[in-house]
């Protein structure tokens, strides 16, 4: 019995000791890989090979699967060798699969190989692979939760937005019974912002205020609860924005403002949840500033004040740069594509052509980058391009862009809003699409079954059945459309359309003969418009000054009237010259397939100024 215990003895001892040798030298080899890998620069041949190196020693399966899920991760993310990464990712995925406790390689084989099998749009072969990780990962709620966030964002790409929702809804459940408010709130907030996606605001009021009460109620990490309240009243915010609702919106956007202030205040904890549910961040600091940055550019255009969203603007693409440096997250292209689509209609307003032309060349270069982002603003882009030609009075190339846009587009703000402005073309453009225009003035009639909810959209719809009746002729009709816009624009705040309205009621008002009335109109429409400051506008009230003062005797008057006019029109006239002179103006005749990659010089200008002057 003395010499069994003793032979059993050492063979344990032998045992340990091999198990002891194995573990040296796969920590050793394992330290050369990180080491490879974390050299600046880093050193990923040399660190592939070290993890390749553990496989002749016939490691135990942990061992195997982990050392395959590494290598796997290390050639997704350093090199474009995606068949080999694929082929590590696989192995990994399937040894997991045999071992118990082996969660986290288990789910990060399968979370890291769906990301690349949608990057080889195998996008049929990520989701069985996705839900049957969901389907096992049940009694770990971190990894549960992050596959259900997952999927629902692949969904979202696919534009299968109620799938989307539903798994978002299973999540939100799903924490709830873990025992994570954290968690659910940005399961329920993630599944609201798809909701205002698809316009089914019923569902989306009860879901915000669920979600109010949940942020509220939460204590927890002070930085985790402030970025649910950010990410709360971005809803917020961009719902009432999408509603044209520019004045009722401003509590909420202060409220934005003042939360991103105390998030800058707030330092980083590094003590780590205790429910592993609460391991999420939805976005990190630095993002969440340019968003907040973000929107409120889209209340200052949308309300008319440009020079403070031209400042808002300059802050957010100067954050952007400096984040760009150390970070490739495509979210970050995605914020400044938005931030330049906005600026470049600031810029056609306040009369710098030349520059929303350079900025919407930018936007093109970015787009050529992704085919994803290109996709998700084509619509957007030959919109602007529309805004353009209309601004250099090419109302030919402005009717195809708009007309590209509106095939390209299933949104339905953005549809009423494109259609809106190629309405206002076909209106300038006198009796040669008469049909046409009668067939869009019924689609977005405001006076009934107007097709969206859209404060802004519906009075830029009156303002535009107004400017109809001015050019048929039809005054007292005109008068009604336009008085309905400056009573919609009063109530919400919008400058822009109020400073609009002003003006064509006066122009209207000094065709009628009457002075007085015109003069009411007109000269609070110069003052709006300089506020704003909207120089076309600028220069039409200037004009109609002139003629008022000039035709009531007021000699003084007329001639500062005209001086403004004049300078008004020679500012206008160089941006058009400047603008129409650079190879970027080509970019108004592409009305197909991805953004062209480089331009041809122009002679020079080759359209006509008669609507500026």
């Amino acid at each position: 019995m003395a010499a069994q215990a003793a032979a059993a003895a050492q063979a344990a001892a032998a045992q340990a000791a091999q198990a002891e040798a194995a573990e040296s030298w796969y920590l050793a080899l394992l330290g050369f890989a990180e080491h490879f890998r974390t050299s600046s620069p880093p050193k990923i041949r040399l660190c592939v090979h070290c993890l390749q190196a553990v496989f002749p020693f016939k490691p135990p399966q942990r061992i195997e699967a982990r050392t395959h899920l590494q290598l796997g991760s290390v050639l997704y993310h350093h090199t474009k060798n995606s068949e080999q990464a694929r082929s590590h990712l696989e192995k990994a995925w399937l040894i997991s699969q045999q071992i118990q406790q082996f969660e986290d390689v288990k789910f990060e084989a399968a979370s890291l190989l769906s990301e690349l099998y949608c990057q080889e749009n195998s996008v049929d072969t990520a989701k069985p692979l996705l839900r049957k990780a969901i389907q096992i990962s049940q009694q770990t709620p971190y990894w549960h939760c992050r596959l259900l966030f997952q999927l629902a964002q692949l969904h979202t790409l696919e534009k299968d937005l109620v799938s989307a929702c539903d798994l978002l809804g299973v999540g939100a459940e799903y924490a709830r019974v873990v025992g994570s408010e954290y968690t659910r709130a940005l399961f329920l907030l993630s599944k609201g912002m798809l909701l205002l996606m698809e316009r089914k605001l019923q569902e989306v009021h009860p879901l915000l205020t669920l979600c109010g009460q949940i942020v509220e109620n939460w204590q927890g990490n002070p930085i985790q609860k402030e970025s649910l309240r950010v990410f709360f009243l971005v809803l917020q915010v961009t719902h009432y924005l999408d509603a044209g609702q520019v004045k009722s919106v401003k509590p909420c956007l202060k409220q934005l403002q003042q939360c991103i202030q105390t998030i800058s205040t707030l330092h980083d904890d590094e003590i780590l949840p205790s429910n592993p549910a609460d391991l999420f961040h939805w976005l990190p600091k630095e993002h969440m500033c340019v968003l907040v940055y973000l929107v409120t550019v889209m209340h200052s255009m949308q309300a008319g004040y440009l020079e403070k969203a031209q400042k808002y603007t300059d802050k957010a693409l100067m954050q952007l740069e400096k984040l760009k440096m150390l970070d490739c997250s495509p979210i970050l292209s995605s914020f400044q594509v938005i931030l330049l689509e906005h600026i470049i209609m600031c810029r056609l307003v306040t009369g710098h052509k030349a520059t929303a032309l350079q900025e919407i060349s930018q936007v093109c270069q970015l787009c050529q980058q992704s085919p994803r982002l290109f996709s998700n603003h084509a619509a957007q882009l030959h919109t602007l391009l529309g805004l353009y030609c209309v601004s250099v009075n090419c109302m030919d190339n402005a009717e195809a862009q708009f007309t590209t846009a509106l095939r390209l587009t299933n949104h339905q703000e953005l549809w009423a809003f494109i259609v809106t402005n190629l309405a206002s073309v076909y209106i300038r453009e006198g009796n040669r699409h008469q049909e046409v225009l009668y067939s869009l003035l019924e689609r977005i009639n405001p006076d009934h079954s107007f097709p969206v909810s859209s404060h802004c959209l519906r009075a830029a719809a009156f303002y535009v059945r107004g400017l109809f009746s001015f050019f048929q002729g039809r005054y007292n009709e005109a008068k009604r459309f336009l008085r309905e816009t400056l009573k919609m624009s009063n109530a919400e705040d919008l400058n822009r359309l109020t400073a609009c309205s002003l003006v064509l009621l006066g122009h209207i008002f000094y065709v009628l003969g009457n002075h007085r009335e015109s003069n009411n109109m007109v000269v609070p429409a110069m003052q709006l418009a300089s506020k704003i400051p909207d120089m076309s506008v600028q220069l039409w009230s200037s004009a109609l000054l002139r003629d008022l003062n000039k035709a009531c005797g007021n000699a003084m008057d007329a001639h500062e009237a005209a001086q403004m006019h004049q300078n008004f029109s020679q500012q206008l006239l160089q941006d058009h010259i400047e603008a129409c002179s650079l190879p970027e103006h080509n970019l108004i005749t592409w009305t197909d397939g991805p953004p062209p990659v480089q331009f041809q010089a122009q002679n020079g200008p080759n359209t006509s100024l008669a609507s500026l002057l």
